[in-house]
């Protein structure tokens, strides 16, 4: 969602702004617009749409100084429009903000400034914050002082990045909900919304957390918390600038899907014990005791993240032998939780902000759950917050629709499940045999991968149909979920995913000559139940795209189309299965002129519920 990056230093800010707003594109944006302060004057310019169209309005009109705050917007209250983009000033345009969040009190209080005479330029939530501010000041209380006010003043979630014309050598920030990080350069002090625009200048961090605010001036940066100086941990950044380029390929997406087998080949390396028949998670080392004490599992998790942790319920079931169950994040603390200390309620997040599942964990926390996450971005506020747990080692993940995270988290499940079945019963044999087949599974993903061509080949022959219908079974149900989830997001097409022994119960009206369905159908133990689903398909006159076992014969004869994938263990397939399912949203997606890493609407990192 919307991101900030903030500069203070020796150097020109407009420049190292836009340069930061262009690394920010990925989290999805509406408008762009930046504050520079140049010691004399407070200059702001703006741009409905691409940051491109800001940097044209720069190019023609520029600003100079040495600090600033910039932001890219993704619209929650007012529709996106140059005058609801950010930064947004007071009345006497000398103090600048940048928000990320919801301020859910914002009518209370722009109804309040309105009584006392502030016009409002913009629809947004985030501009009471300049208002509030400056309204402060002109009570005698200086610029931090009224900052520190103010935030006591709202409710809701924020990062906020603020500044005043008349102290230029000062910058403050804050944090509620909504992730920032400092970034600590050399005689230069940098703030944003995620590590992506750092990288160039630094892989030194610091991670503000919920309740703090820092002050960021040339000479340093304080970081505060309940009226006093916080000394926090200096950070370094695992993840390298070029993870932020595409390398060659047209699109982050494309790089990011051929990434996949060294992604899981990180997520499993010093873990896996191949001779014992199980994995070292040493994330998980602090809990190991309470761990053996868990009598149920709760995953939660959202969008990509939700199922990952379906195919995570039939593995921890299958062979760890514990009960599982599979909840929405937005939905979880709105039920009435029955959790316990034998409950381990495990978070999924590839960017480890995700509000809603942030409020679940937060939640069970305070039921007394055991609480685990799994999470891509190290430092990120889950992974601080859970109790314990384990990273997925996946490198930055820079397209908005999330494919090497996914496959990952898989990669991780898979783990869990070795780790916690040898503790419960699983045999050794049967470890062994499991471990064996992940150790492998990097390589046949990359068997996968060579079928790209042909994979470009079936979305140009069925990018024009009205209609798609993925269906799967057992651990192949969460793919077809998954697989119809990738081609709605970046192709903008409808899409269905359902468990094929559903598709007789509704979905199987949609059936006609316009109509794709996409059936998984690897040769496992649900295999005949699937085949019979295609037979119902074909006999109501629709189309079949079918993924299958490499050598099987049989599928051909009744599909329109086939894709093999090499044999493994069923509770691994999925792994190798979604792999042909994000090369045909990609290309379809290319095949119809989307965006493919920017899909309109959506954000990378939703840190808002």
């Amino acid at each position: 969602m919307c991101g900030i990056i903030g500069y203070i230093g020796k150097r020109e800010a407009s420049t190292l702004l836009l340069e930061g707003l262009k690394r920010l594109e990925y989290r999805g944006y509406d408008s762009a617009g930046m504050a520079v302060m140049d010691g004399k004057r407070l200059q702001v310019v703006k741009a409905l749409g691409k940051v491109a169209y800001l940097e044209e309005k720069l190019e023609k009109s520029p600003i100079v100084g040495s600090a600033g705050i910039a932001h890219t917007r993704w619209a929650t209250h007012g529709k996106p429009s140059e005058k609801n983009a950010h930064p947004h000033t007071n009345s006497k345009k000398d103090i600048a903000i940048v928000h990320n969040g919801i301020i859910e009190n914002y009518g209370e209080l722009r109804e309040e400034l309105k009584k006392r005479g502030v016009v409002f330029r913009s629809e947004t939530d985030s501009e009471v914050i300049a208002h509030l501010i400056s309204e402060s000041i002109t009570t005698g209380k200086s610029f931090e002082e009224a900052f520190k006010l103010v935030l006591k003043k709202l409710k809701g979630t924020y990062g906020i990045a603020a500044i005043r014309k008349s102290e230029p050598e000062k910058i403050l920030i804050a944090r509620m909900g909504s992730p920032l990080v400092i970034g600590i350069g050399k005689d230069e002090w940098f703030v944003a919304s995620d590590v992506a625009p750092l990288l160039p200048h630094t892989r030194k961090v610091v991670y503000l957390d919920d309740g703090e605010y820092a002050v960021l001036t040339r000479e340093g940066y304080t970081v505060h918390v309940g009226g006093k100086v916080s000394t926090k941990e200096v950070v370094d950044v695992e993840w390298s600038e070029t993870e932020a380029k595409r390398e060659g390929y047209p699109h982050f997406m494309l790089k990011e899907i051929y990434e996949q087998p060294h992604a899981l080949q990180d997520a499993l390396r010093g873990r896996l014990v191949v001779s014992e028949g199980t994995a070292k998670l040493g994330g998980l080392r602090e809990v190991e005791k309470r761990l053996s004490g868990i009598k149920r599992i709760i995953l939660v998790s959202c969008g990509t993240s939700y199922h990952a942790s379906l195919v995570g319920e039939y593995m921890l079931e299958e062979f760890a032998g514990i009960p599982t169950e599979v909840e929405f994040a937005s939905e979880f603390r709105y039920r009435k939780l029955i959790v316990d200390k034998y409950t381990a309620v495990i978070a999924l997040s590839q960017s480890g902000e995700t509000a809603d599942t942030l409020a679940a964990i937060r939640e069970a926390k305070r039921q007394g759950a055991l609480v685990l996450g799994i999470v891509n971005t190290v430092g990120s506020t889950i992974a601080r917050e859970t109790h314990a747990g384990i990273y997925n080692h996946a490198g930055q993940e820079v397209s908005v629709a999330s494919t090497k995270a996914f496959t990952s988290q898989l990669g991780v499940l898979a783990l869990l499940t070795l780790f916690l079945g040898r503790k419960r019963g699983l045999s050794l044999t049967e470890g062994k045999k499991i471990a064996h087949a992940l150790e492998e599974l990097p390589k046949l993903m990359e068997t996968v991968l060579t079928d790209g061509k042909n994979m470009k080949k079936l979305a140009k022959k069925f990018a024009t149909k009205k209609n798609y219908l993925y269906l799967g079974r057992k651990y192949h149900f969460p793919i077809a979920l998954e697989g119809a989830l990738k081609i709605k997001e970046i192709a903008y097409v409808s899409a269905e995913g359902y468990a094929t022994g559903e598709m007789k119960h509704g979905p199987i009206a949609l059936i006609d000559k316009d109509s794709l369905s996409v059936v998984v159908v690897p040769e496992d133990s649900v295999y005949e139940k699937n085949l019979s689903g295609i037979e119902e398909i074909k006999a109501r006159g629709g189309a079949v795209l079918a993924i299958t076992t490499t050598g099987n014969t049989e599928v051909a004869k009744k599909a329109d189309a086939v894709v093999y994938i090499p044999r493994t263990l069923e509770l691994l397939t999925p792994i190798l299965a979604i792999i042909p399912l994000q090369l045909f949203a990609y290309y379809a997606s290319v095949e119809l002129g989307y965006d493919v890493d920017k899909p309109r609407n959506l954000a990378k990192s939703v840190t808002v519920e």
